[in-house]
């Protein structure tokens, strides 16, 4: 019998890849933090002698979720200015916020809150598109969670940087710093076409080509980004990029609910990424992403929970429904975005995005253990059919009680490991008090 370090015997286990159909009564075998083994369970006790078995006789297993755009400090923003349009939202609102209060430490409290709300729901990779970077990456380190750190890139000074060299310059420094790290990866992240000017992100085009590292981007979000861009520069956003050389594979689009004929066709000849964030683009009615075409377009499509301030939380499980759910709605068809689609956008497809799909996204020998347990013994998912749609449809994120991120357990039994709760809600609470009793407000 081999020795390993982890086997998690489950009820179901769903690995993603080759598809996303769940296994009765399988296990998983963990050795150095990556995948070594999925085999029936009687198969495994077997083959495998186990330094820790845990057993989830009514629980399906499947792939930690990949929350492929947000902003996790912008956690310590929620509710702050809610039903709002986005540009009344964004001029109004959160960007005055934003200069008053964003700094090192406002990130830190605020990323730590967002990862713990992340793991309790599921996540365990996301994009992260925000001031203070190297923050963000060494707080997602220290907590063990996967993370692609956005190099945000403005034409405005902020309490990060002044100008877009010093973004850039200091984005590089962040890129070489983490560049062998298990955990952190990064991306440029221009914020958007209406916030980098073509010098900037030329630039930006270069050093991504140079680095083979991805792009990710506010795009086609809203009709008035169009009209914007149109009267500017005499082309909409998506012809603006591809003029510039950055509608590419390494791009990652994210809203994408201003389409025509045209910019599909320029995505799809370039094989382009699409972040779909479903649950803030209704809160903010700025349209309707059309998945289910760019699904059959083939174009690889994930799913972003955008952040807590315009969403207002950060659960992926519940993101998978309504994406379902409006999908259908959009392509007036019950067919259409099935539970299956959105598991994979919701997991291989977020990590393709980021440029790991060959480290995480499914469950397969060789990738790491990134995996979280769902227990469906419940009232709400009981009685269990099918378990993806379970998940899918009726399931919450409160059903999430384990979750490993590279073999190592974060959530155990419902108990976070490497986080104090109590200390992250008093300092939470701390800053609301704070915000909220400001005359700037």
């Amino acid at each position: 019998m081999e020795t390993i370090d982890t086997l998690i015997n489950a009820r179901w286990v769903i690995p993603v890849e080759p598809d996303c159909e769940a296994k009765d009564h399988h296990s998983i075998a963990i050795k150095g933090g990556r995948v070594i083994g999925l085999f029936p369970t009687s198969e495994a006790k077997q083959r495998y002698e186990a330094e820790e078995v845990i057993d989830r006789p009514r629980h399906a297993v499947m792939p930690g979720l990949v929350n492929a755009h947000t902003h996790a400090a912008m956690s310590l923003l929620r509710g702050l200015a809610d039903d709002l349009p986005l540009m009344n939202w964004l001029k109004g609102h959160i960007w005055p916020a934003e200069s008053r209060w964003v700094s090192a430490e406002f990130v830190a409290d605020g990323t730590e809150l967002a990862i713990a709300e992340m793991l309790r729901g599921g996540t365990t990779c996301f994009s992260d598109m925000y001031f203070f970077p190297d923050v963000v990456a060494r707080t997602a380190s220290r907590l063990g969670i996967r993370v692609c750190a956005g190099l945000i890139v403005l034409d405005f000074p902020s309490a990060w940087a002044d100008s877009p060299d010093e973004y850039l310059s200091k984005g590089l420094e962040l890129h070489d710093e983490y560049k062998a790290h298990p955990l952190v990866t990064t991306a440029f992240a221009p914020h958007a076409p209406y916030t980098v000017g073509d010098q900037p992100l030329e630039r930006l085009r270069k050093l991504s080509d140079e680095l083979d590292a991805p792009v990710h981007v506010h795009l086609h979000e809203t009709a008035e980004e169009i009209r914007q861009s149109q009267e500017r520069y005499g082309e909409r956003p998506i012809e603006r990029f591809h003029r510039l050389g950055l509608i590419s594979p390494l791009l990652a689009a994210v809203h994408m609910t201003q389409l025509e004929e045209a910019d599909l066709a320029s995505i799809v000849e370039a094989r382009s990424n699409v972040v779909h964030c479903p649950e803030s683009n209704l809160k903010l009615a700025s349209g309707l992403c059309p998945v289910a075409r760019l699904l059959k377009a083939g174009i690889n499509v994930a799913l972003g929970t955008d952040g807590a301030a315009s969403n207002n939380d950060l659960d992926m499980i519940g993101e998978m429904r309504t994406a379902a759910l409006i999908g259908k709605l959009a392509a007036d068809s019950a067919e259409a975005l099935s539970a299956r689609d959105v598991l994979r956008m919701a997991t291989l497809n977020g990590a393709r995005t980021l440029g790991l799909g060959e480290e995480t996204g499914s469950l397969v020998p060789g990738k790491w253990a990134d995996a979280i347990c769902i227990d469906l013994a419940r009232l709400n998912t009981e009685p269990v059919y099918d378990p993806v749609s379970q998940i899918v449809y009726a399931a919450s994120r409160d059903q999430v009680v384990d979750v490993w991120v590279g073999g190592h357990r974060l959530l155990a039994d419902g108990v976070l490991e490497r986080l104090d709760e109590g200390a992250v809600l008093e300092r939470t609470r701390s800053w609301q008090r704070l915000i909220s009793e400001s005359p700037e407000r």
